[in-house]
């Protein structure tokens, strides 16, 4: 290919880079913008126009175009006591970095908002087309401002409404998985700890736990600890429940950073596991991985379900029509030494 653009000469267009390819100036923004597939040998030859011509896209002048801010959002209200420590490397920025991937994908940055006491006057000046919602409460203090910008919102896990879709977490699977696993390797009294927040899926281990308990025969105990008081709280609540219920042989912590708090209690206790107490917790992540015994857990295929709710979200800001529910990979039981000796 010949026309490479030199210094002092103007700015390499669209146009410039469709007479190159031998394509036309729309194929070129389809394929530079992702709003349509274009086949993978026409693709090929704009990205090498592309780079003989080094076109560089001026996305401001095609904000000014669309309107839009070629910028998405990313929300998680889970308390900092929950998510700081190990659990920043863990499940929110494991969505968070197949999010942001995905979006580049098709040319628009992601912005992370953690949990921040005033969203509507932090973000005030922010602009975004579209936001991801993380696992949201039911009043969740985010869904009130994306409510009054009126954005596209695709929820990660089942939310309890007020979102244009949802991608499912699998919630009823994950935790029969846990639950079955822990009565197969021969526990027969553990509690089920979850946070207070009215998020669905505590909600639904709570129904799944004590579906499941009253078939076998098992007392149920729900432990529920509010989620600012983190890996602290876990370990406060699990030593009062060991000193009432001495027969303890299992913990179900679907929290990791709350299951890290219960191990710490089973030590303080002196208590060994798995040998005295087994204990299970729903996120694959590092927690998990870096306790000792490592915990057992679930396998949740975040990288795809964040790239499908990330997608389902671009198209709803591109106008496309859009199913409210979104099927993810089942999840997968990673035994680990917590259950298993």
């Amino acid at each position: 290919m010949s026309g490479q653009v030199k210094t002092g000469q103007k700015r390499a267009t669209v146009v410039d880079v469709a007479r190159l390819a031998g394509v036309s100036p729309g194929t070129v923004s389809n394929a530079l913008s992702g709003k349509r597939r274009v086949d993978e040998e026409t693709r090929a030859r704009i990205d090498s126009a592309v780079r003989e011509l080094g076109y560089v896209p001026n996305m401001a002048a095609r904000g000014m175009r669309t309107g839009r801010a070629n910028t998405i959002a990313l929300f998680s209200s889970m308390a900092t006591a929950v998510a700081a420590g190990p659990s920043k490397l863990g499940f929110l920025m494991e969505i968070a970095g197949s999010a942001a991937l995905t979006a580049l994908s098709r040319n628009v940055a992601l912005v992370l908002v953690p949990p921040i006491r005033d969203p509507e006057a932090a973000l005030r000046n922010v602009p975004f087309d579209g936001a991801l919602l993380v696992e949201p409460t039911r009043d969740d203090p985010f869904l009130a401002l994306l409510a009054a910008r009126d954005v596209p919102t695709v929820a990660i896990g089942e939310a309890h409404g007020a979102v244009s879709a949802h991608v499912d977490l699998n919630y009823a699977q994950t935790a029969d998985l846990l639950i079955d696993h822990l009565l197969n390797v021969g526990s027969r009294n553990f509690p089920l700890l979850i946070g207070t927040g009215a998020r669905r899926y505590y909600e639904v281990f709570e129904a799944r736990y004590r579906q499941r308990a009253a078939q076998v025969g098992m007392t149920p105990a729900v432990l529920r600890i509010d989620e600012a008081e983190g890996e602290a709280g876990a370990a406060r609540s699990v030593a009062r429940h060991l000193a009432a219920h001495p027969e303890t042989d299992g913990l179900l912590v679907p929290l990791d950073a709350q299951a890290t708090g219960a191990m710490e209690a089973l030590r303080q206790a002196g208590l060994s596991v798995p040998g005295e107490v087994r204990v299970a917790t729903r996120y694959d992540g590092l927690r998990a991985r870096a306790e000792t015994p490592a915990l057992t857990a679930v396998d949740l295929q975040l990288d795809t379900v964040a790239a499908t709710a990330t997608n389902a979200l671009l198209d709803l800001v591109e106008g496309m029509e859009c199913r409210a529910h979104f099927a993810s990979p089942l999840p997968r039981l990673v035994v680990r030494g917590s259950t298993e000796g």
